[in-house]
């Protein structure tokens, strides 16, 4: 090889060597084309860099410039925007040059749960029509892909899309039910985020650093290690289990008979019921995209530890809260619906006590509502087809409490219990014109007990606007009340004047079927 061919060989190779030392500016799947932007606060624009690296962020008139931090992290907050449903350009230039189009401004919403809250419109009431109707330009819709964060690389989170029939499918129905309430109420663009994990528990939903600051959490934390363990040995025994299933399966249809149900999948080997393991996946890579709030609709895996959900749940609002930021940002927690078969006798089941938790999370957390659905669930069907009421109901306290519309946030409070006598009297807020019966007659779902901790079924009648004196013969002196107490109450139709319902409560502090299960 001559000089002058070394020298130019050297030459290519340095610039190469250039070329690849320069890492391309970065965004998170969350900053994308077709998304919304927060009105009227600083919203965060981040990403990945060289470190050292000089970032410039334009939107509009604004222009923002950033050095990268030694470790590549930049983080830019644009000045408060208005409301906008002209589509705008997000450019960020480093070494490389980033363009996001497509950009409207308005309010931003996380949807988040377990199967409830994943289930889609054309598994819903109506949903098909629902799905053709589907056309609106200003709501955009954001689905993060479901996984969870160790073991394997993450897929993309997600993107954004424009809500039409063809991106809906897949499309959370009660978030979709929400949004459109919302964006006609407020006549401004709606960006809806839905993070959904079908079969999840709170605490894999939970930052393990909080889990584990809990002697009550802990265990869910615990839980792992001995799973880590398990699962070698756990394996080969669903995978056998599995097998003996497929050859008796095929022996059944064979023979002309029903197949027996596939073997349960074992926790062990469910990856997304780990602690902390969907908050890293799939809620840590959303911050510090700011949202205006959050809705929540889970509990169902979480039944057979009620009593631990009432510590659980607060405590998984208070983790997203101080990781994201914004203060205590609003939180709306969906109630679980009535289920299973009614009972004719008052009962004390385990569901009763996740909606108990639930309430009483509401109640202690600040910004914090509940969105009561004890009336339009299904006995057979833990997932109730009837997402629309669920979403308008959602709607309702963001209306309300958010956005300060005047209309009636949700059904009857239960307040307080004044003994006078052989009665108790209730008094509920959030009453509205006044508490009212749904159908008129006698109000029902009542319970009431004494010192023996013995339940029976009470009278009860409205007094006054807002409150309800409680009685039974059987009980001459009663130290608790239950209202709806059971799984799935037959007639629970105490409302307010708008015909909401009163969420289900209890009074007392008696044992429960999950205490001290952790």
């Amino acid at each position: 090889m001559t000089k002058h061919m070394k020298r130019f060989s050297l030459v290519v190779m340095l610039l190469t060597l250039g070329a690849v030392a320069h890492a391309n500016v970065t965004l998170p799947d969350v900053i994308s084309s077709s998304m919304v932007l927060q009105r009227e606060r600083a919203v965060p624009i981040w990403g990945r860099a060289d470190a050292g690296e000089v970032v410039t962020v334009h939107f509009g008139t604004q222009t923002k410039k950033i050095t990268a931090d030694k470790d590549g992290k930049w983080i830019v907050h644009l000045d408060p925007l208005r409301a906008n449903a002209s589509p705008a350009r997000l450019t960020i230039e480093g070494h490389n040059k980033i363009e996001i189009e497509d950009i409207l401004v308005g309010e931003v919403w996380l949807v988040a749960g377990q199967s409830n809250m994943q289930r889609l419109l054309s598994e819903t009431a109506n949903g098909e029509a629902a799905i053709a109707a589907a056309n609106h330009p200003q709501i955009r819709l954001f689905n993060v892909s479901r996984q969870v964060a160790f073991k394997h690389a993450p897929p993309p989170l997600g993107d954004w899309r424009a809500c039409t029939s063809e991106s809906v499918k897949e499309f959370s129905a009660a978030g979709y039910y929400f949004g459109v309430e919302l964006q006609n109420a407020l006549n401004v663009p709606v960006g809806l985020i839905n993070s959904s994990y079908g079969g999840s528990q709170a605490e894999a939903w939970t930052p393990v650093e909080y889990l584990l600051a809990s002697t009550d959490l802990k265990p869910t934390v615990e839980r792992t290690r001995i799973w880590d363990e398990e699962r070698p040995r756990v394996k080969v025994e669903y995978d056998e289990a599995i097998r003996k299933w497929r050859e008796q399966s095929d022996a059944a249809k064979t023979a002309g008979a029903k197949p027996q149900p596939s073997p349960a999948v074992p926790d062990a080997l469910r990856e997304y019921r780990i602690a902390a393991s969907i908050y890293d996946g799939m809620i840590a890579p959303l911050i510090p995209f700011y949202i205006r709030g959050a809705f929540w609709y889970q509990g169902e895996s979480n039944e057979t530890r009620a009593q631990q959900y009432e510590i659980l749940l607060p405590t998984m609002i208070k983790a997203w809260r101080e990781r994201w930021g914004e203060g205590d940002f609003p939180f709306g927690i969906i109630q679980l619906p009535n289920y299973r078969d009614p009972k004719d006798e008052p009962a004390d089941e385990a569901w009763s006590h996740v909606r108990e938790a639930q309430r009483l999370t509401a109640k202690s957390l600040p910004n914090t509502g509940l969105i009561v659905t004890i009336d339009i669930g299904e006995a057979h069907d833990i997932h109730p087809r009837n997402k629309l009421d669920v979403g308008k109901r959602m709607a309702n306290w963001a209306l309300a409490d958010v956005y300060k519309q005047g209309v009636n946030k949700a059904g009857p409070n239960f307040e307080s219990a004044n003994s006078n006598g052989s009665e108790l009297l209730l008094t509920f807020t959030n009453v509205g014109t006044g508490l009212t019966v749904r159908g008129g007659g006698k109000l029902h779902e009542f319970a009431i007990a004494g010192a023996d901790q013995k339940w029976y079924w009470a009278d009860a009648e409205i007094v006054g606007r807002n409150r309800v004196k409680v009685w039974s013969s059987k009980v001459p002196k009663p130290v608790a009340v239950r209202y709806a107490f059971n799984n799935n109450p037959r007639n629970p139709n105490l409302t307010n004047g708008s015909g909401l319902p009163a969420s289900p409560f209890r009074t007392d502090n008696f044992p429960g079927p999950t205490d001290g299960k952790r």
